[in-house]
């Protein structure tokens, strides 16, 4: 976490949690949900308008994590920006050495991690768990995931959905006690 959010939590420690205005959709994209969005309907039927700005995303991948409950958030300063999650916390991506070294994926914000799980689920979604915690493939790189699947570098196993989030204490959609 950025030094400066941490003097601003120090200062002003109970600000109130935003809920519904930041989302993270299946390609680890950010997107600003506005007042006109949230009415609209739920991410990702409605997702909002994408986070473009780098610095303003390198900022958001910084201050990056999840609560106890499992809900993950963005630190905004003294705020808590709580985050609706398309289908999980991280995006993997693979890059050309993926068969080489199919036990490293990087994150949607650029850390490395090493797979400890692979999980189908009933969309036919790849997911991997690592120390980090679970996350799906990102789409444009599935062939390289599908060539560790056949070479069985991976063995999916199958759960539903719902089942791995349950599994891993995600918290797709959090709202204020």
């Amino acid at each position: 976490m950025d030094a400066i959010v941490e003097a601003a939590l120090k200062k002003w420690p109970n600000v109130p949690h935003c809920y519904g205005w930041l989302a993270l959709d299946a390609r680890g994209n950010w997107f600003m949900r506005d007042e006109r969005c949230q009415a609209a309907g739920p991410c990702p039927q409605v997702k909002g308008s994408r986070v473009t700005h780098e610095k303003l995303r390198e900022f958001i991948e910084r201050n990056y994590a999840a609560d106890e409950r499992g809900a993950w958030f963005f630190q905004n300063g003294p705020q808590r920006v709580y985050l609706q999650l398309e289908a999980a916390p991280w995006i993997w991506r693979l890059d050309g050495d993926a068969l080489a070294t199919p036990s490293t994926v990087r994150s949607h914000t650029g850390l490395s991690s090493t797979v400890s799980g692979v999980w189908l689920d009933e969309q036919d979604r790849l997911f991997l768990s690592t120390p980090l915690g679970l996350g799906l493939v990102h789409s444009l790189d599935m062939d390289w995931a599908a060539q560790a699947v056949e070479q069985g570098l991976w063995v999916p196993e199958v759960r539903s959905h719902a089942t791995l989030l349950q599994q891993f204490g995600i918290v797709l959609a959090p709202a204020a006690d």
